[in-house]
């Protein structure tokens, strides 16, 4: 069976720190990668980004602008899965919550070059490198320090 899922999620930063969160995916290997869920009944997609950020990070945040949209697809339970992610970028406006531990095994905010050595999901690294050519930060940099949230 092919299913369709739509999806949206927000790449958060803080002046040049970006929020990641780490997660298992399906085959159960841990990732990091950034916040993103399905949009709810009567949910705008930048209702749903913003939702899942905060629901995830337990960051309340704004959108600065829309990204990308991205599509993959994946099998899942013997399903054919076809995916599209819209991502919006976003600026953290102050933490209200504690990350949903349920799903969430921990958030860092990190540079964007460390960023770039932990996101693994092509669609992540092309979000890190559009934003490292927005900034001017050239791989050479060093890293900045990072700051890790249980």
């Amino acid at each position: 069976m092919i299913v369709s899922e739509f999806s949206c999620g927000g790449v958060i930063l803080d002046g040049r720190k970006v929020l990641l969160v780490q997660v298992k995916n399906m085959k159960g290997k841990k990732i990091w990668t950034f916040p993103k869920g399905h949009i709810e009944a009567g949910e705008t997609p930048r209702q749903a980004a913003l939702r899942e950020v905060l629901e995830e990070t337990g960051y309340k945040a704004v959108i600065v602008r829309p990204m990308i949209r991205v599509k993959y697809a994946f099998t899942f339970q013997g399903n054919y899965v076809k995916k599209m992610v819209q991502w919006y970028l976003m600026k953290k406006l102050g933490r209200i919550g504690k990350h949903d531990a349920s799903e969430i095994l921990s958030i860092r905010w990190v540079s964007l070059l460390k960023a770039r050595e932990l996101v693994q999901y092509p669609s992540d690294i092309r979000l890190v490198d559009m934003l490292l050519a927005t900034m001017n930060i050239e791989p050479t940099e060093s890293p900045e320090t990072e700051t890790t949230e249980e």
